[in-house]
């Protein structure tokens, strides 16, 4: 074990647990191979959703349900999501997960493709985690950014891409350079788009935190 991740497994140890039910959610999700929220990225959203109380909560990539459940959990108890989802095999699962966890009342899921949604979405949103496709988070940026509100956080996670991203192009399989360069081309944008304050954050599979800057 690398001395990084030393460092990972002790502070790890060191986070309060999550409810039962939420527990044995992720438990399930990593038995069966489903990607979700790493325990760093799940600490860093509970502070974020502290500081900044948000009422509307919009999700890019819903999967089984899990991170929208642990959103839910840890915002005001007024506060609604709404996650988008196009991967048909996992949609029942989400719906279930939140009707187990009698959550369907605070959590609204949309069937399809989100390059397709977002322009129908008329909302405001205090806060939006994209945690989809990673090779479209360029294409829903612009979206985004008219979605998100005045001093609303943009989250956006696994933007490393287990490290392939410093890599050069030409060290990157050929099938997965499209994605390389268009999530290069997404930090750029981050860190340079005059209208948000961007921090990029090594934790989990890398995050990129954007504040959308008072007018």
């Amino acid at each position: 074990m690398t001395e990084d991740e030393r460092f990972k497994v002790y502070i790890n140890s060191l986070d309060r647990e999550n409810p039962l039910w939420l527990e044995e959610l992720e438990t399930d999700a990593r038995r069966e191979g489903i990607p979700i929220i790493r325990r760093e990225t799940q600490s860093l959203l509970r502070v974020l959703l502290a500081m900044r109380r948000p009422e509307k909560i919009l999700e890019i990539g819903t999967a089984i349900g899990f991170s929208a459940l642990f959103m839910s959990q840890y915002a005001p108890p007024d506060c609604h999501i709404t996650t988008i989802e196009k991967y048909e095999k996992r949609i029942p699962a989400a719906r279930e997960n939140f009707r187990k966890a009698g959550r369907d009342d605070r959590i609204t899921l949309l069937e399809g493709d989100a390059c397709r949604i977002l322009p129908e979405l008329m909302e405001s949103y205090d806060f939006i985690f994209m945690d989809g496709a990673k090779g479209q988070y360029i294409h829903f940026l612009p979206e985004v950014l008219r979605l998100l509100g005045e001093n609303g956080i943009l989250v956006s996670d696994n933007v490393l891409q287990d490290g392939e991203l410093i890599q050069s192009r030409f060290a990157v399989t050929r099938r997965d350079r499209t994605i390389h360069e268009r999530m290069r081309e997404y930090l750029y944008e981050l860190k340079h788009n005059e209208a948000l304050e961007t921090v990029i954050l090594t934790l989990g599979d890398g995050t990129a935190v954007s504040v959308r800057k008072q007018v």
